[in-house]
């Protein structure tokens, strides 16, 4: 028995020692637009980059969305999803970015033990095999996942026929599959409203979007072209309280909700349908950031990071929807570029890092529903975005460091659909250093209009 048990052992340790290990300076997780615009940004900035993504081609998401409304703001022209992420792979494929498709990532390993060892191993595993990628710096570019039935708890049975809209979204844009003949979306999201028109135009018929707020949760411009143009209605404060349906769902019932967003007794009607389709939310994909000891924060669900998109872990960054669900992929571009830059910095310093110049944390209140980034660690122009919980005619940014008022922003209206953004001066961190906080509050206040 001792005897077999030494044979494991060693053809364990054989096993470890034939991985094969390849060096980079920034190593990238996930090769959708917001993986390649870190990348990208990385490689002009000097660093031997690599990206890993398990899917068999680049483009992550961009590739079933046949839609246009791309590139409005990055290239100056009205592109569709999959012509905005072509762009970006002929970028990657004309220049020295390795490449590993196909690949799953296992794990990222931490070591500053010493100064002169890679900081980071990525462990994958690859058409080819287990395969180990070290580097000083790693950038988190995963995207999000979608929120699917049992996360939302709808009662009834579990017939065929649910789906999240991104799911039926690649049934029918790639994979040329019908996934129904009546449907019902829950959920007035972005990737609803547009699965909304999308199903219309394959012959689906489209009973109705139901939203559980009393508002839209997409883009104006979405409603307008996905269901005004198309006659398709929109029901607010209204909700699917149970799926009918045996082998296949024959049909829906919805409720109107009340100010706590709980069924309202009696409001209850059938909806006849073979589909349902889900937009109920984003949640980033954050498992390999936890297991690699990144710090979530709890509003966005995505990683605690500093002005730079720096986690808490050295050397590990985060940008794109891994970080938070943002609206625009021109948005995902920019925020990715500032990742890919500071990572290439970091991973080109000779010594351990640049120390930070002070500690401030960034906490919204008000109607902010988050901050980003969560901490601010040097002296310098700082990037604020944030996101509203609820829509409002009238509003005010305002920055806090303990009672004094750092800065007021214009009264304007604000939508939870739409990231909101504005830079932070150097002159108004040194201000709160100035006062001895240790903290930075966004402020989001309603304004009464006369």
């Amino acid at each position: 028995m001792a005897t077999l048990d030494m044979r494991d052992e060693r053809a364990e340790a054989g096993a470890v020692a034939s991985v094969s290990t390849q060096a980079f300076d920034v190593v990238v997780i996930g090769g959708g637009p917001a993986g390649m615009a870190a990348a990208l940004s990385a490689h002009k900035a000097g660093a031997r980059v690599a990206i890993v993504e398990r899917e068999q081609h680049l483009g992550g998401i961009l590739r079933q969305c046949i839609h246009p409304g791309f590139g409005l703001s990055h290239f100056k022209q009205e592109l569709t999803g999959p012509e905005y992420a072509q762009r970006f792979i002929d970028q990657v494929r004309a220049i020295d970015i390795a490449l590993f498709l196909n690949s799953m990532v296992l794990g990222i390993d931490s070591d500053e033990s010493t100064e002169d060892a890679a900081a980071h191993t990525v462990t994958l595993m690859s058409p080819t095999g287990m395969l180990q990628l070290t580097g000083r710096a790693v950038v988190l570019a995963m995207g999000c996942r979608e929120r699917t039935r049992s996360e939302i708890k709808i009662p009834g049975s579990r017939p065929a026929g649910v789906f999240t809209a991104g799911l039926a979204q690649r049934y029918i844009n790639i994979e040329n599959l019908k996934p129904g003949s009546r449907a019902v979306i829950l959920g007035s999201g972005d990737i609803g409203l547009i699965m909304a028109r999308r199903c219309t135009l394959e012959g689906i018929s489209v009973e109705g979007v139901y939203e559980l707020m009393p508002y839209a949760n997409g883009l104006r411009r979405n409603v307008k072209n996905c269901l005004d143009d198309f006659g398709i209605p929109l029901h607010l404060s209204t909700t699917v309280t149970r799926v009918i349906g045996h082998d296949r769902v024959e049909a829906v019932e919805v409720s109107q909700v009340d100010e706590r967003l709980a069924p309202i007794p009696g409001t209850e009607r059938v909806a006849p349908c073979d589909t349902l389709l889900l937009s109920v939310g984003l949640i980033p994909e954050n498992e390999l950031s936890v297991a690699a000891g990144v710090e979530l924060d709890p509003r966005t669900r995505g990683a605690v990071v500093d002005q730079s998109l720096q986690t808490g872990v050295p050397g590990i960054f985060a940008c794109g929807n891994v970080l938070h669900v943002h609206d625009l992929a021109d948005n995902v571009t920019t925020e990715s570029e500032r990742a890919g830059a500071a990572a290439a910095a970091h991973a080109l310093e000779t010594g351990a890092g640049v120390a930070a110049d002070c500690e401030l944390t960034v906490s919204p209140a008000g109607i902010a529903g988050y901050a980003l980034p969560g901490r601010i660690t040097a002296v310098a122009l700082t990037k604020l975005s944030f996101r509203v919980r609820r829509p409002v005619d009238a509003a005010r940014v305002r920055i806090l460091a303990g009672d004094e008022e750092m800065f007021a922003g214009k009264v304007r209206p604000f939508k939870p659909s739409v990231m909101e953004s504005f830079p932070l001066p150097a002159k108004v961190i040194q201000r709160a250093l100035d006062l001895g906080v240790n903290e930075i509050v966004l402020s989001v206040d309603p304004v009464e209009e006369a």
